[in-house]
């Protein structure tokens, strides 16, 4: 689970890896245990910063999926929400070159 920041600050970057995941995006992570930390669109810089890393993740509630198409099974998550395919979740995107 992600939540979409307008920006984010990092207190020290000493530990912090990215990589390349695509043309657009790339991932960030800790290099000490290799947990997994954001996902940023290059265009229009937005960040995504995964769940567990706030300490306190009460304020947050899920307001909707992607990709759910291509989830297993067993994820099925209760309640009303916007669902989108990978498909419409990446045209939402407006990629460049419409990827």
């Amino acid at each position: 689970m992600g939540i979409n920041v307008e920006s984010v600050e990092f207190e020290s970057e000493e530990h912090l890896g990215r990589y390349d995941s695509s043309a657009w995006a790339e991932r960030g992570f800790c290099t000490r245990c290799g947990t997994n930390l954001f996902y940023r669109l290059e265009e229009p810089n937005s960040y995504t910063i995964w769940l567990g890393a706030f300490d306190d993740q009460t304020p947050f509630a899920l307001t909707g999926e992607i990709f759910v198409d291509e989830k297993p099974a067993s994820y099925d998550l209760a309640g009303e929400h916007p669902r989108m395919t990978g498909a419409e979740f990446i045209a939402s995107l407006n990629l460049p070159g419409g990827e």
